[in-house]
């Protein structure tokens, strides 16, 4: 049967799903913290998974989500297709194809369960605009942007997306829009340009590649066609721009990124919900890189550091911006995980 520790990720991660907007997923998640069993070699591996199992660690419960959605979504379980949205199964129908999953797809299973979930959601670009908004407006200078932990690279194109924030508007046409919820002051109304951008990942994905889409389709959930159909559309924006993402450790690659200033731009290191999952000793590496490239900015080539990451505050993630020289960090919002909302408090001169 399942361990207490197993049970209790995943029924904390079905809470959140279901916050979240994904009824089905919460229902998958409580099914497998209820029924499990090590009688299978995926069973057996998941709950005798060694160290943090929990979305801070290694996100084991959104691992298996989305190995079984990536069952269903390629008609390699016909059923678990017939079993995801939008059908709508008993729980004992959506047990027994998860049932025959675990004992039908071991190999398909155990490969995926190795690497964690890549969502790289579009929404969240909506929190990272106002963002970069606020820098134009004090530096007047063109970016260079490096994003950690980029997945697909969705979020490296935030400036090709349009957006209603409360009432104001940015961006042209688009085929992504991007509507969140907004609480708070209107962000400057000011031009961007973007000198350049880069990113890296671990694994990342190919905006051209059908595998590397569908890896990362399996990811959103089920029942949320919005967020496919949106990852869709972006997904083709970033094939059009030629968008892609560096394969490399993070740390490495902070290194060449911030070895030389470049006078005339402003350098904006940024993630979102990714640097949570370094290990502790990376993260250690990469504060320090960051902070003796802060030690060298100049009003001339300014460095800012934006972060979207969980913190101890169950109510979404928290925004915060740091900018060098000086060193300054304030939190200027909070955001939901999937960019549904934002409550935003700007930069206090």
């Amino acid at each position: 049967m399942t361990t207490d520790r197993l049970r209790h990720a995943f029924i904390d991660q079905a809470l959140s799903c279901e916050a979240l907007g994904s009824p089905f997923t919460g229902r998958v998640l409580r099914l497998v913290a209820d029924r499990l069993t090590p009688d299978t070699a995926v069973g057996a591996r998941l709950i005798g998974w060694p160290g943090d199992i929990t979305s801070r660690g290694d996100s084991v419960p959104l691992r298996l989500a989305g190995t079984l959605h990536a069952l269903a979504r390629s008609g390699k379980s016909p059923a678990l297709a017939k079993a995801y949205p939008p059908n709508l199964p008993t729980d004992e129908t959506l047990w027994a194809a998860i049932n025959d999953a675990l004992h039908q797809h071991e190999t398909f299973m155990q490969e995926r369960l190795h690497s964690a979930p890549q969502t790289n959601e579009v929404r969240r670009s909506a929190a990272l605009l106002p963002a970069f908004l606020t820098l134009a407006s004090r530096f007047s200078l063109p970016l260079i942007l490096s994003e950690v932990g980029a997945s697909a690279g969705l979020n490296l194109q935030w400036d090709c997306y349009a957006y209603q924030l409360g009432t104001f508007q940015w961006g042209g046409s688009s085929p992504v829009l991007l509507a969140p919820d907004w609480d708070g002051p209107v962000p400057p109304d000011v031009e961007i340009s973007v000198a350049e951008r880069a990113g890296c990942d671990l694994n990342p994905l190919d905006p051209s590649n059908s595998q590397d889409r569908e890896r990362l389709f399996s990811y959103i959930w089920a029942d949320q066609t919005d967020r496919l159909q949106r990852a869709e559309a972006a997904l083709n924006l970033a094939v059009d721009n030629g968008l892609s993402v560096e394969r490399t450790d993070a740390i490495d690659w902070l290194k060449l990124r911030l070895a030389v200033p470049r006078p005339g731009t402003l350098h904006v290191i940024y993630h979102t919900v990714a640097w949570q999952y370094f290990p502790e000793t990376l993260k250690a590496k990469g504060e320090a890189l960051i902070a003796e490239a802060g030690a060298r900015a100049t009003a001339e080539a300014p460095l800012a550091r934006l972060q979207m990451e969980a913190d101890d505050i169950r109510d979404g993630a928290s925004l915060t911006l740091q900018i060098w020289p000086g060193g300054e960090i304030q939190e200027i919002g909070r955001a939901d995980f999937h960019g549904r909302w934002i409550k935003w408090r700007g930069w206090k001169a």
